[in-house]
């Protein structure tokens, strides 16, 4: 009996789920379209991309791709527990597709950020670079994108950020740095 009221619940869920989507798809095309702000995100997930793109360490490009792709997954993951705790929220939708969600953070912000933050200054003491990284992302761009509504901390602190942060580049400089990466086509003896 207990799974049947279960499965009726989630459906439930699921169809205020629906509605509330189509309430912010409704906020896109009606309200935010048209503002500044919206436009700003839409190049929030394009700009940082064609950055990376010119100033990449060609050599690089693999191992800095898979700490970008690595800091998507932590960082969606870390933000999907967080916002259904109600930690945090993002006023500001940009693509209703998955409309709680700051898609231009986790796509192209977060990644971008950590991948230039990796090659810049390669030998600098990764815990310093790693502290001002986490520093500049949480004091800095998190207040900037609260003061222009894009961002809702409610009653988190911006040191819990820097810890995110911190986890974010510490994860993709320990993947960038690995040396078990060989080609695929070598054989092995």
């Amino acid at each position: 009996m207990a799974y049947e009221e279960g499965l009726a619940q989630s459906e439930k869920a699921y169809h205020q789920l629906t509605e509330v989507s189509s309430l912010f798809a409704k906020a896109v095309r009606e309200d935010f379209l048209s503002t500044w702000q919206w436009w700003f995100g839409l190049a929030l997930f394009i700009v940082p991309w064609i950055i990376w793109f010119l100033f990449r360490d060609k050599n690089s490009t693999g191992r800095l791709l898979l700490g970008g792709l690595l800091t998507v997954i932590f960082s969606l993951t870390i933000d999907l527990a967080a916002l259904s705790l109600g930690l945090w929220s993002y006023p500001m939708t940009i693509i209703p597709l998955a409309p709680f969600l700051f898609l231009p953070y986790h796509y192209s912000l977060a990644p971008v950020g950590v991948m230039l933050a990796l090659q810049i200054k390669p030998k600098m003491n990764p815990l310093l670079k790693g502290a001002i990284f986490s520093a500049l992302a949480a004091f800095g761009a998190m207040k900037f994108f609260d003061a222009i509504g894009f961002y809702d901390p409610k009653h988190w602190s911006s040191f819990y950020d820097f810890i995110i942060f911190l986890l974010l580049y510490f994860t993709a400089y320990w993947v960038t740095k690995m040396e078990s990466f060989a080609k695929l086509d070598k054989e092995s003896s």
